[in-house]
């Protein structure tokens, strides 16, 4: 099962947390309060390498204006949206063991979730959803 901790080291750990969660609860106290503006950098960065795929994802997140506007923290809608993107790549992280495998698999479009990779899904809670089922069945040896 995943843990509170693995989301955020995708988010960028303690020296950008602060701290490591210890359980959903601190997550969503986080979100709620707004997470730094860093973590939705390093959500980006742990999937793509080059610079102008970072900031396309990053502004799907946060329009390119308002990303520019922003000091210290998210707001508590987009930390939520950066958030389920770091839950996504960690259970994908978790299923494959290896992080150029769950890069692979998170940018590669699956029949089961429509075609889209399923990054792009996970930009929506169902979408989010579908992934984590796809990748939940592959954990357990399922057809996905």
């Amino acid at each position: 099962m995943l843990e509170a901790r693995q989301i955020g080291e995708v988010l960028g750990g303690k020296s950008v947390l602060g701290t490591n969660f210890k359980s959903l609860l601190e997550l969503i106290d986080a979100v709620e309060r707004g997470l730094p503006i860093s973590t939705l950098r390093n959500v980006a960065r742990r999937i793509f390498t080059d610079p102008s795929d970072q900031r396309a994802m990053m502004h799907r997140v946060v329009p390119e204006a308002t990303y520019k506007r922003r000091r210290e923290r998210l707001s508590p809608a987009e930390s939520e949206r950066t958030e389920r993107l770091a839950r996504v790549i960690a259970m994908a992280e978790d299923v494959w063991q290896n992080r150029d495998l769950a890069r692979r698999f998170l940018t590669t479009p699956h029949p089961e979730i429509g075609g889209k990779t399923p990054l792009d899904s996970a930009f929506t809670e169902l979408g989010a959803r579908q992934a984590e089922e796809v990748l939940a069945r592959i954990a357990y040896g399922l057809p996905a």
